[in-house]
């Protein structure tokens, strides 16, 4: 088969402190149940400075500058590491400050919702100007700013959400309905976060990967978040949201939800998207969740460390037609979490993982690389989830020994050479699966691994709707060559059949 190929990824994160205290959902309910609380007394001694999130190995990673084996050289916890020659941009997106973020959401508000004020909005349009992906006509839109008692009243009196920078009240957000809850002010401060980042990383995908946002036909959005009103309260459309404002003007799309594993979904979409030819150029894109800051805090504080869910994160890839050179994705490869798997561990990971493996006659060794869900550890141990890609990686090294492709003794082997320590943020649907998918079509491209297995999986139970567990996995592979429709093999086993059938000639001549 032609399969598709990933073209290109991309990847960001803000770094939101007040988000953390104003609107986590840890932070808003402690402030509801126990207003009076040690924790909320405490928190702002635990939030950590724009330089040290710069400065943060796992971030680093998360942007390109530094590679995920590099993790195994540290002894955990890495939080009070500093990474020499951090920067803010890397090779695959960037970490952007607070005030810059905000000033973003105002850029992509199109309903005037959002109100900064007249300081803040000078200071913040002088740093965006510098950024040389935000464009002249996306910076006029930040206007001139309002007066802060006008800002002061539209919170008291009528519902605005607070937008806050190192402790001080610069904006807010308006409500868009008098009654409608889905257009509450808190909600739609949820949703335009998740849109700015999906903006953002979106920029940088098409800038790091030279990508004209032109050719990009359609999109797929797959964060966390939905958006619509009373009468469709998860109708959509982020993903149009988003391209509209990265420049994407002869692309359509819709959003993809399916919890922490939407983003492997997207995935299974986009390839079987252009494997069709339906579209040529089909772009995965997130933006993050303001509802998962500081998730873990009360066990960070508790244990004197830092509040270390303080990032909204952001990603994006390119889904493109087979150039006969990038990374190819095994559309016949796909393991499925179907209704009648079940939810148990050894379940999950045979249907994931085993279970497409088998169809195609290879063992589990046979994949170089396992992105499964990479959670940082120095978040998930202090909170007692304890470090989940390890969990991951040992379930399937067990199904490895048990189906007699590994011996017992090489399991932790294994694990160093067909896994990775976690870096990526928790915010849910980040870390599934995709955080690699920039590493992994590097390494593709530079041969030093040959197939990588993307591993999304995702909690329905959560919405009330179904026990059900869900996940859903594909290979991403070497590129063969580009395939002949006709005769549908490629140039490279075109080539080795000639220097076979030469061989053979040249053997032959030998003999007489």
């Amino acid at each position: 088969m032609n399969y598709s190929v990933v073209k290109g990824a991309g990847y960001v994160l803000v770094h939101v402190p007040d988000m953390v205290i104003h609107n986590g959902t840890t932070q808003t309910t402690e402030r509801t149940l126990n207003p009076d609380s040690q924790y909320l007394k405490d928190i702002e001694k635990h939030l950590r400075s724009y330089d040290e999130v710069v400065n943060y190995l796992p971030n680093q990673i998360y942007i390109g500058n530094h590679r995920p084996e590099e993790l195994r050289e540290y002894k955990q916890p890495w939080y009070d590491k500093d990474v020499s020659h951090a920067t803010r941009v890397g090779k695959l997106g960037e970490i952007m400050p607070q005030d810059e973020f905000i000033g973003l959401i105002k850029i992509v508000d199109v309903f005037d919702l959002v109100k900064l004020t007249r300081e803040f909005t000078e200071d913040t349009k002088k740093k965006l100007e510098k950024h040389p992906l935000i464009r002249e006509e996306l910076i006029s839109r930040l206007r001139e700013g309002e007066d802060i008692s006008d800002i002061k009243r539209l919170i008291s009196e009528q519902g605005a959400e607070g937008l806050y920078n190192q402790g001080e009240l610069v904006g807010c957000i308006k409500k868009a309905h008098d009654v409608d809850q889905n257009l509450s002010a808190h909600v739609l401060f949820e949703n335009l976060v998740s849109k700015a980042s999906g903006v953002l990383a979106a920029l940088h995908l098409l800038d790091k990967n030279n990508i004209d946002p032109e050719e990009i036909d359609y999109i797929i959005e797959c964060s966390e978040e939905a958006c619509g009103d009373m009468n469709q309260r998860g109708g959509g459309n982020f993903a149009k949201a988003i391209g509209e404002f990265a420049g994407l003007k002869n692309a359509t799309g819709s959003d993809t939800r399916g919890f922490c594993a939407a983003p492997a979904h997207s995935m299974v979409l986009a390839a079987s998207l252009v494997q069709a030819g339906t579209f040529k150029n089909v772009m995965i894109i997130s933006g993050g969740s303001t509802a998962k800051l500081g998730m873990n805090g009360k066990d960070h504080v508790k244990k004197g460390m830092p509040i270390l869910e303080d990032v909204v994160g952001g990603f994006g890839m390119i889904i493109s037609e087979n150039d006969g050179e990038n990374p190819i994705l095994r559309t016949d490869l796909v393991g499925r979490h179907t209704v009648g798997t079940g939810s148990s561990p050894q379940a999950v990971i045979t249907s994931l993982v085993t279970e497409p493996l088998d169809r195609s006659g290879l063992k589990i060794t046979d994949i170089d690389r396992y992105s499964v869900e990479m959670q940082n550890p120095d978040i998930t141990k202090p909170a007692g989830a304890g470090d989940v890609p390890n969990a991951n990686y040992k379930m399937i090294g067990a199904l490895g020994v048990k189906r007699g492709e590994l011996e017992r003794n090489q399991l932790n082997d294994f694990i160093l050479k067909h896994g990775m320590e976690g870096w990526a943020p928790t915010q849910g649907h980040i870390p599934s699966g995709v955080p690699y998918i920039g590493f992994g079509r590097q390494e593709i491209l530079e041969g030093s691994i040959e197939r990588a297995m993307i591993v999304g999986k995702g909690s329905l139970f959560l919405g009330r709707m179904t026990n059900l567990f869900d996940g859903i996995s594909i290979v991403m592979e070497k590129n063969p060559g580009k395939l002949d429709e006709e005769k549908e093999i490629s140039e490279e086993k075109i080539r080795s059949l000639v220097a076979e059938a030469m061989r053979d000639f040249a053997t032959h001549l030998l003999k007489e």
